[in-house]
């Protein structure tokens, strides 16, 4: 013999209320992932702006000798491929250093207690090294370099 079911009303407008409310969660998920995506694909135009100082590490060896080495901080700036990017490079240590980014066409000089200003337009993945012009081996500090990578 067959089973017959009957739904009372009440039962009926629970399930109805539990899959109106899945339908509603779902739009909305998906509204707001949208909307994510849009963001972050409008964001993509916009400059991308790096801090970064010029340091140095001075210490003196057992002999007496004093050895100073300048670094650029953070030594490594990673970027998206066709990213507008502006450094901003602070000189906290040394009075003068002069740079190069080779293989993109920039120069600049970090000034001690001055903020300089470069941008360029990250159009060619690989590997570009920053490189004071002042601390380039050993002898004067260095060398003194620092990578921005495109990926």
């Amino acid at each position: 013999m067959p089973k017959i079911f009957f739904i009372q009303k009440k039962h009926f407008q629970t399930g109805l209320f539990i899959a109106l409310t899945i339908v509603v969660g779902t739009l909305t998920l998906s509204w707001y992932q949208a909307r994510e995506t849009r963001a972050v694909s409008s964001q993509a135009s916009q400059t991308r702006i790096f801090e970064l100082v010029t340091g140095e590490f001075k210490t003196t060896t057992s002999d007496g000798k004093i050895i100073e080495v300048y670094r650029w901080d953070p030594g490594t700036i990673i970027v998206n491929k066709g990213e507008e990017v502006e450094l901003r490079i602070t000189g906290v240590n040394g009075g003068s250093h002069p740079f190069v980014i080779e293989g993109l066409g920039v120069r600049g000089d970090v000034q001690q207690g001055k903020t300089t200003v470069v941008r360029f337009k990250a159009a060619k993945a690989g590997t570009y090294p920053i490189v004071c012009l002042t601390h380039t081996d050993m002898r004067s500090g260095g060398p003194m370099v620092g990578y921005i990578y495109v990926q």
